[in-house]
């Protein structure tokens, strides 16, 4: 009479083997969106050296969209209605401080302007030049999001996001749904302290992706090694004999 050593059944086995493939396609998965990331990163840099370094265009009216015209280098000329300015939570190379985002009134249509950053309890003079001005600077979209922990408190004047939207409905106006991130205006060594504009972007997308190809190849060449040392287990697994 011979019988075998008690042995794992088949569905564990099959449960582990399946969730092994699962954790792999995940980290395959992973990568490849990695690469997706690298794809709209690189379109984004180009963007950005191809429009923000470019000669002026006047600031558009109308529909604009991400993908054609954020960075932008465009030009407006009006007056800043510093009466509405309002002070958004910034964090720059100069420290912590705020943005001043000052409505630009022009003939045709109202712009909403980041005239620059001013240090936190900053106690000097903000330069407010009157009459018509000429700004340059960067075509920037609204920021609605706000951040992780915070969010824009437009009845307690609180605003941690420049959002156009919310910040026109508080000043009573009909704004284009952009903002220009405009160049310094003033003296040097003045504030506001405009072009303070991040223009050069973090690319590491590739080398993610790249970690993630790596982990899956590494953990299917585990899987693999497990599964043979497994077979090859049952192979040398030793037969007990009973009889007389």
């Amino acid at each position: 009479m011979t019988e075998d050593d008690p042995r794992r059944p088949l569905w564990v086995d099959a449960t582990i083997l399946i969730s092994a493939f699962i954790v792999f396609v995940v980290m395959v998965g992973l990568g490849n969106w990695q690469m997706q990331r690298l794809a709209w990163k690189l379109d984004l840099i180009e963007a950005v050296e191809t429009r923000a370094f470019a000669p002026e265009v006047p600031a558009p009216s109308g529909p604009v969209t991400e993908v054609s015209d954020e960075y932008t280098r465009v030009e407006a000329t009006g007056t800043l209605d510093y009466a509405e300015t309002r002070r958004v939570k910034a964090v720059t190379d100069l420290g912590l401080g705020f943005w001043l985002m000052t409505p630009l009134e022009t003939p045709a249509k109202t712009i909403w302007v980041n005239r620059g950053f001013i240090p936190q309890n900053f106690d000097g003079v903000v330069q407010e030049p009157e009459g018509p001005q000429r700004v340059t600077g960067l075509l920037r979209f609204t920021e609605p999001e706000g951040t992780l922990l915070e969010s824009n408190d437009a009845a307690a004047d609180r605003w941690v996001a420049r959002d156009i939207a919310v910040l026109s409905d508080v000043a009573g106006l009909t704004s284009e749904p952009y903002f220009i991130d405009a160049d310094h205006l003033t003296a040097p060594g003045t504030f506001p302290r405009g072009g303070l504009t991040i223009v050069g972007f973090r690319n590491s997308h590739l080398s993610y992706a790249l970690t993630w190809y790596a982990m899956a190849l590494l953990f299917a060449a585990g899987m693999v090694y497990v599964i043979w040392d497994r077979v090859r287990a049952r192979k040398r697994r030793p037969r007990l004999v009973y009889g007389e």
